[in-house]
């Protein structure tokens, strides 16, 4: 029964990667980013900001910290998946995103100051074939002779940006709770995001859109992070991080059986060459190697 946490989780960030998708055709990415924090803080301030008053003064120093990590993890990171939707596929977007454990293990080499494993290398080289042969349609070369489809370059920045606030957030290890960070950073991100929004041509939401927000703000921003939390109490956060690799798995299922996006040999092959590459990684590290970067924090 408990490990209905981590598939909860699971379920509900593998259905916000076809919202992001869906979000493309309806609302503007400046919009959609703004609205879905806008709103998650919303409804989260009646529970939170009491806490942040009494702790102002722990959590004051950290003001800085938590600014930088919402840029990363809430502002480019959503941002960006947003503007890929409308030049790639839920599944290429899942995809790629599944590479963040693995290119958040390379960054805390820098960061933290671990050490790389042969397996993490192994796990790295067939990850990114996987991704090349995917993205190449079965053409392992194509970087030769081709560029890479907008999308897919802004997923992959994506990942790389979010796998530097996993990194991040481990390193700055700060004294307080896990709704605190995430408000905290909400509200930054929101900031953050107001310019954005107001420099879209449409400032109010669609009609359309408003399902996409509130799946976005609530599902995904507030209840997938509570099960998230709730899952790496039950289970620990090692045990709870190898069940993001269903990420994939499922996204491109539902893709494939709700958005009709048509799945290739290609998808197949480089997906499980993605995953393997990971769970090498992952692995490696569960055997005390060298520790995977904090997974508590996960607003995807």
């Amino acid at each position: 029964m408990i490990y209905l946490f981590p598939f909860i989780a699971v379920f509900i960030w593998s259905v916000n990667s076809l919202v992001n998708k869906l979000a493309s055709a309806v609302i503007e990415p400046s919009a959609m980013s703004f609205y879905r924090w806008f709103f998650a803080m919303l409804l989260l301030t009646p529970f939170c900001l009491p806490t942040v008053i009494r702790q102002w003064h722990t959590v004051k120093p950290y003001l800085s910290k938590l600014a930088f990590l919402a840029l990363l993890g809430m502002v480019l990171n959503q941002s960006l998946g947003y503007y890929a939707g409308m030049t790639t596929t839920a599944s290429n977007m899942s995809l790629i995103t599944s590479l963040v454990p693995l290119i958040s293990v390379f960054l805390s080499v820098p960061l933290l100051g671990n050490k790389i494993s042969a397996l993490s290398v192994v796990g790295g080289v067939i990850s990114l074939a996987g991704l090349t042969f995917m993205l190449g349609e079965g053409d392992v070369v194509f970087f030769f002779h081709q560029d890479i489809t907008p999308g897919d370059g802004l997923m992959v920045l994506s990942a790389v940006v979010y796998a530097a606030y996993c990194v991040l957030l481990k390193r700055w290890k700060m004294p307080l709770n896990n709704w605190t960070v995430i408000y905290v950073q909400g509200l930054f991100a929101v900031g953050m995001l107001t310019p954005l929004w107001l420099s879209s041509d449409v400032l109010l939401p669609t009609q359309g859109s408003l399902p996409l927000i509130a799946y976005a703000s609530i599902a995904a921003s507030i209840i997938a992070p509570l099960v998230w939390v709730k899952a790496i109490e039950k289970i620990g956060a090692e045990s709870s991080a190898m069940f993001m690799n269903l990420i994939p798995v499922s996204t491109v299922t539902l893709a494939a059986n709700l958005l009709g996006e048509t799945l290739y040999n290609y998808h197949f092959i480089g997906g499980v060459m993605v995953v393997s590459g990971v769970i090498l990684s992952q692995i490696k590290t569960r055997k005390g190697v060298m520790k995977q970067p904090d997974s508590k924090q996960l607003p995807q």
